[in-house]
């Protein structure tokens, strides 16, 4: 109940004349993996503002469609804990493996869209 009444206060509060560019396949997943650590960590408030602020949709993507975008495969463990976790530990445990360091090159996506802007105190 808490979180809905913050997430309504939100959109009450939330600036509408400015509108979101559309939500993005990788804001997408980001926000999806960003929401399920959130709900494991029982972080509900905050879950609920990302959702109404991000315009992510209400219901959650399917785990398995996740998997399938970022191309990982899972087993029952993997699946007790949020992407992130598994993601987190891949990186982790394959720097010993792996001495080099992972390149990352920027997002097409990303890169053509505006930094969102930061309110400030005043507003």
């Amino acid at each position: 109940m808490k979180a809905r009444i913050r997430a309504e206060v939100f959109s009450a509060l939330d600036d509408q004349s400015t509108p979101r560019p559309p939500l993005s396949h990788e804001n997408l997943l980001i926000n999806e993996m960003i929401r399920e650590y959130l709900e494991f960590n029982k972080y509900r408030y905050t879950a609920s503002v990302l959702t109404a602020e991000s315009g992510q949709p209400e219901v959650p993507l399917e785990r398995e469609f996740m998997a399938n975008e970022l191309n990982v495969a899972e087993d029952s463990s993997a699946k007790a804990v949020p992407l992130l976790y598994g993601l987190l530990h891949h990186f982790l445990s394959s720097k010993e493996e792996h001495k080099g360091k992972l390149f990352l090159r920027g997002s097409a996506t990303v890169s053509s869209q505006e930094p969102h802007a930061h309110h400030n105190a005043e507003s």
